[in-house]
């Protein structure tokens, strides 16, 4: 008996999940959730006789799970970031820009189930769609294995990004210089006034940044906060010059 276009179009992404489940090296034990992760509100419309189900609450609860796993990884990797700046760079993590990223290296893309309608309109390559699968894809594992498979993923996909500093543009400059410095010189930078001149309403202040004694940039600033940022700026360009 001849097959159905949609028979054969179902075998081929059953090929392609298992394709990507020896890819990724991750083996879901209940498979319906990681098709769920990929299926797209527009193709369960299209086929309302079979009991599909598509990925909004997985989005839901991934999305939730990104936040925990990343805000641990961080508090964690930055024991002195103040809670301010760990919340702008797991802002910047998880944003839509980043997660689409993510997807996009693991070709996220090719495996969503889509309604035709939204197929013939790019939707494959939507930006907001493919955060939203990430997340699905996140909240479809942490529902077959937990946080022992999540964990695992994120250490491959995203906390070496974080780590290599890609998200930390995202922070003033005096943030900037002690993400790095923790994170590539496993220290904390020390600021320390140098000079105050200037009468008591036009004051200037010279401060200096330093590691262990060794001296990364010295700034100006009409404010101590004003001079330390721009030391830490100094600091950032001084071993930017020196990596080079």
């Amino acid at each position: 008996m001849k097959k159905t276009n949609r028979e054969r179009y179902s075998e081929r992404k059953d090929m392609e999940f298992e394709q990507f489940q020896e890819t990724m090296d991750i083996r879901f034990q209940n498979e319906s959730l990681l098709k769920q992760a990929f299926t797209h509100s527009s193709y369960v419309n299209e086929h309302r006789r079979k009991p599909y189900e598509d990925n909004e609450r997985l989005e839901f609860l991934g999305d939730a799970v990104l936040e925990l796993t990343v805000s641990q990884f961080l508090y964690k990797t930055y024991p002195v970031m103040s809670e301010g700046e760990l919340t702008k760079l797991r802002a910047a993590v998880v944003c839509e820009p980043s997660l689409v990223t993510f997807a996009n290296e693991l070709e996220f893309g090719k495996l969503i189930l889509l309604g035709k309608g939204e197929e013939m309109t790019g939707g494959r390559m939507r930006p907001a769609l493919l955060a939203d699968v990430f997340e699905s894809f996140v909240g479809a594992l942490y529902l077959d294995q937990g946080m022992e498979a999540v964990i695992p993923f994120l250490e491959r996909v995203v906390f070496p990004k974080i780590s290599a500093g890609a998200f930390s543009h995202v922070m003033d400059f005096k943030s900037q210089l002690q993400e790095y410095v923790q994170r590539e010189l496993k220290g904390a930078p020390t600021y320390c006034i140098l000079e105050e001149k200037g009468p008591a309403h036009h004051k200037e202040f010279v401060t200096e940044v330093s590691l262990n004694g060794t001296v990364l940039g010295r700034g100006a600033g009409r404010s101590k906060k004003e001079a330390e940022q721009f030391a830490a700026q100094m600091a950032l360009e001084n071993i930017k010059q020196q990596s080079n």
